[in-house]
């Protein structure tokens, strides 16, 4: 190869490597929320780090760690919607952005007060598979060091932003379903003030449980 074919082609390497170095952040949060398995994915691996960092963290730094990725891979609003069902369009706009940031701030606390040290455990995607209404399944495990596993099966559903989770089955119980039981009984009986309460204590828990 002549010396100045070799000079042109390190220029337009070194051109596309510029490119991609300042190509948007946006573009690829939104290339990632295209991809279903790669949302669960980039989840799982932050969930890692943040055991790996163990306690050489608080709190508050498993929360930097894994904020930004919870909060892109997950559909807080919609789940939060779902989990009130009918009592939601009975709140006034206020009190829904109250209890959907609440709910976020709660759901961000919970992981980082679980995932918070490090024996040798890894994720293993098992399987996608398509479901009615726009969802999709991805199956996974998390592999301790005894070998044991946890099932953790993540259903996702695509809107105009991409894929998100919208609801988490461990070990074949639904999260969604879980929380659908408890709030509406506390909104129900105790009204939207003793949700909100609730929900505050339990990231308290989290941070110190």
């Amino acid at each position: 190869m002549k010396v100045n074919h070799i000079i042109k082609l390190k220029v337009h390497v070194l051109a596309v490597a510029f490119m991609l170095s300042v190509m948007p952040l946006s573009w690829a949060d939104n290339a990632a929320t295209d991809n279903p398995e790669q949302i669960v994915r980039d989840l799982q691996d932050s969930l890692i780090q943040a055991m790996r960092e163990g306690d050489k963290i608080n709190f508050q730094e498993r929360v930097d760690i894994l904020a930004p990725v919870i909060s892109q891979s997950h559909d807080f609003d919609l789940i939060i919607r779902t989990v009130l069902g009918s009592n939601w369009g009975q709140l006034d706009p206020e009190q829904q952005q109250l209890i959907a940031d609440t709910f976020r701030q709660l759901s961000i606390a919970t992981y980082a007060g679980q995932f918070n040290e490090y024996e040798g455990e890894q994720f293993e995607i098992l399987q996608q598979r398509s479901l009615p209404r726009d969802q999709t399944l991805i199956r996974s495990q998390l592999i301790k060091a005894d070998s044991s596993k946890i099932d953790f099966d993540y259903v996702l559903q695509q809107g105009r932003e991409g894929w998100h989770i919208v609801n988490i089955l461990v070990d074949g119980v639904s999260d969604l379903a879980l929380k659908r039981t408890e709030y509406r009984t506390v909104l129900q009986r105790d009204g939207f003030s003793a949700l909100i309460e609730m929900l505050k204590d339990k990231i308290l828990l989290a941070e110190h449980g």
